[in-house]
């Protein structure tokens, strides 16, 4: 989901900063999603890269290449990589998930077919790993390599805990570093090994990477109940109707008596949904402070980034980061 439109926007700054890189990344990307035997495969990437996704994986890559002194040009080839790693995951996440919109327009899966949305994607996983190769490192192939395969994990975890009422907050970390948070620390510290340097700023930038993808999954799924539908592209409780048991249901299941663990189960565990439902939902929410609770979550994980991004040499870059973690959570009230 992107980032809400009506506060300061600490990554158009970003991008601003990183322009030409960034026209560098879009080039590659076009480049290497066209296909001489199968034109529906630049159809259905050139829908979803078109949509006007914030580019925020690749600009952390490129920032942090940036911001370790990296001069050579591979920090494109990774940006690339890890933009096609994000998109690949969207067109496998909205088959799984049966979705008909993404960043407010219909999803290619409804477009096209699931076949197409499934195969496409592994073809830009493919291309993602031809473009690493051309780095000629294995330490960024390896962490990129391990970043596509708990992504994979984290959604497969996913499907078995987001319906089960026992999965608590340690499970469900699990799932947020699986299918968000490991692309986000892979994208950073890509940056920083290209760069060749110094391990404990590698360290440092992965450790951002994390705990920004921790905040930005926690805020997307507060959002999901207390989000504006025009900004964030999706309607307020899909969660709730795709039956996904997201931090702030799993707060609210933790303090329920006998009747609200009755009706999550009905709601959640068996999808068995009415009318009245989703209202009834949200008053569990809050009558548990579950989204305010949730949202302190958010912030501690920001505060851990911009304190693992502080242990980097000064630099316009580095604060341009610890803005953006600050932005992150500031989309939710």
């Amino acid at each position: 989901m992107g980032l809400d439109q009506a506060a300061t926007k600490p990554h158009e700054a970003l991008a601003s900063v990183l322009a030409e890189d960034m026209e560098a990344v879009n080039t590659l990307i076009t480049e290497r999603m066209a296909s001489e035997h199968a034109p529906r495969i630049p159809e259905v990437t050139a829908h979803l890269v078109g949509a006007g996704g914030k580019r925020l994986r690749p600009m952390l890559t490129l920032a942090a290449a940036q911001l370790c002194g990296y001069e050579g040009p591979y920090h494109v080839h990774l940006a690339a990589t890890v933009e096609f790693i994000h998109t690949a995951t969207l067109l496998h996440d909205d088959v799984v998930d049966e979705s008909a919109q993404r960043r407010g327009r219909p999803t290619a899966n409804l477009l096209w077919d699931n076949k197409s949305s499934v195969l496409v994607g592994d073809y830009l996983f493919s291309r993602s790993f031809q473009l690493m190769t051309e780095t000629g490192n294995l330490e960024v192939l390896r962490i990129l390599s391990n970043a596509s395969a708990t992504i994979a994990e984290g959604e497969v975890l996913q499907l078995t805990a987001a319906q089960d009422l026992r999965t608590d907050e340690s499970v469900y970390l699990q799932v947020v570093r699986g299918k968000t948070a490991a692309l986000f620390s892979a994208a950073t510290e890509v940056g920083g090994v290209i760069a060749g340097a110094d391990p404990a700023h590698v360290q440092a930038l992965f450790d951002y990477g994390d705990a920004l993808g921790i905040a930005f999954q926690i805020v997307d799924d507060l959002l999901d109940y207390q989000g504006d539908s025009k900004a964030t592209g999706k309607n307020v409780g899909d969660d709730f109707r795709e039956r996904k048991l997201t931090l702030p249901v799993i707060k609210a299941v933790a303090k329920a008596d006998e009747d609200e663990r009755a009706f999550w189960v009905r709601t959640i565990e068996k999808g068995k949904q009415g009318e009245g439902d989703l209202d009834h939902a949200l008053t569990l929410l809050d009558k548990h402070a579950a989204l305010v609770e949730t949202r302190k979550d958010a912030l501690a994980w920001a505060e851990k980034a911009k304190a693992a991004i502080a242990t980097l040499p000064e630099h316009a870059i580095r604060q341009m980061l610890i803005d953006l973690a600050d932005y992150v959570v500031a989309r939710v009230n």
